[in-house]
């Protein structure tokens, strides 16, 4: 690779990068999983150079991380709305109570059908 190959890679990079943290701070999940392909593909430019400047990736080294941690954050999100919406449709469907022992009993509540108000 050459130098000037190498430069634009890295600029090329960098710029993804900044998009990469826009669409995550903005939630835009569909952008950010457009972006991984062409990320790879630049990092795997950069990993098949037996030489490189260690300076010259120290700031896309620190970005990568910071993307890296915001991601991990968005999952972590996701996470934990699946798991409050799994707990709301739960509450819809059973009925928790406790029996006189203090036993956890969990009552189906099953819709049968509509209610119909007439006039």
């Amino acid at each position: 690779m050459t130098m000037n190959k190498f430069e634009n890679t890295i600029s090329e990079l960098d710029d993804l990068l900044e998009v990469e943290r826009d669409a995550l701070l903005s939630g835009n999940l569909d952008q950010i999983g457009r972006l991984l392909e062409r990320k790879e593909t630049l990092i795997d430019e950069l990993s098949a150079l037996e030489r490189f400047e260690t300076d010259t990736l120290q700031n896309l080294t620190v970005k990568l991380k910071r993307n890296q941690a915001l991601l991990d954050s968005a999952l972590e999100g996701i996470r934990k709305v699946a798991k409050r919406l799994a707990a709301l449709r739960r509450v819809r469907s059973t009925l928790d109570t406790y029996d006189s022992s203090g036993t956890k009993k969990a009552i189906d509540v099953v819709s049968e059908g509509s209610f119909e108000k007439r006039a």
